[in-house]
């Protein structure tokens, strides 16, 4: 396999990842918008520790500005989704003009809603765009590897905002079980171990949350 090749195996694995993120993120922050203005400092901490994000916010409207449309904060939903978008564009080939469109159109929308005083249309309108990507990944990509590295990443971003924000464990199971069944069919080096011992972490009395955070940051080769 050519250095080209792994290198856009990565880019393939961080759409997958970064796309899930900003998805999760910005419907969680929705979730929790009016709370969080409402409970000022108690709100936005709980939220950021939840995600395991440093709070450098100084106030409730500090927060419910930078975190969505902070270029400048590493960890802000703007800066996730460039990073998809960064990565789209480098895998236009790959990918194809209409599916790279989904991502420039969340883009899009995401840079009205720092303009807006109301933002959650934008912000519907951000998670849509995000579903019609995954929906034309499976749609208009033939390359069984392609869709499948992808969806890899997501699957793999998901468990871990899963495990930091202790969901329930018919999803959790529900998405470890994706993940078994899928990252053996794309050509990524991971360490089978981890697979294991996730699909025994989820069928304990008890889920282990941080231990499954632990395990899945560690999937890759």
């Amino acid at each position: 396999m050519g250095v080209k090749s792994i290198e856009n195996m990565d880019r393939l694995y961080w759409l997958g990842r970064y796309s899930e993120r900003v998805y999760t993120t910005l419907k969680l922050y929705g979730q929790k918008f009016d709370s969080m203005i409402e409970e000022g400092a108690g709100g936005y901490d709980e939220f950021c520790r939840s995600l395991d994000i440093p709070n450098h916010y100084v106030s409730a409207e500090d927060f419910r500005r930078k975190y969505p449309f902070s270029p400048d904060d590493p960890n802000s939903i703007y800066s996730n989704l460039i990073r998809a978008y960064d990565n789209a564009i480098e895998l236009r080939e790959e990918i194809g003009s209409d599916t790279l469109a989904y991502i420039q159109m969340a883009v899009y929308e995401l840079n009205k809603a720092a303009a807006s005083q109301a933002p959650m249309i934008e912000f519907q309108a951000i998670l849509d765009d995000i579903l019609a990507f995954w929906g034309i990944v499976d749609d208009m990509i033939e390359d069984e590897f392609t869709r499948n590295i992808i969806k890899v990443g997501k699957r793999v971003e998901r468990i871990d905002l899963y495990g930091r924000l202790r969901v329930d464990r018919v999803s959790m199971t529900r998405e470890v079980r994706r993940l078994t069944g899928r990252i053996q069919r794309t050509g990524l080096r991971y360490r089978l171990q981890v697979i294991d011992n996730l699909n025994e972490m989820v069928s304990q009395p008890q889920l282990d949350y941080p231990a499954i955070v632990r395990e899945i940051e560690s999937i890759l080769l």
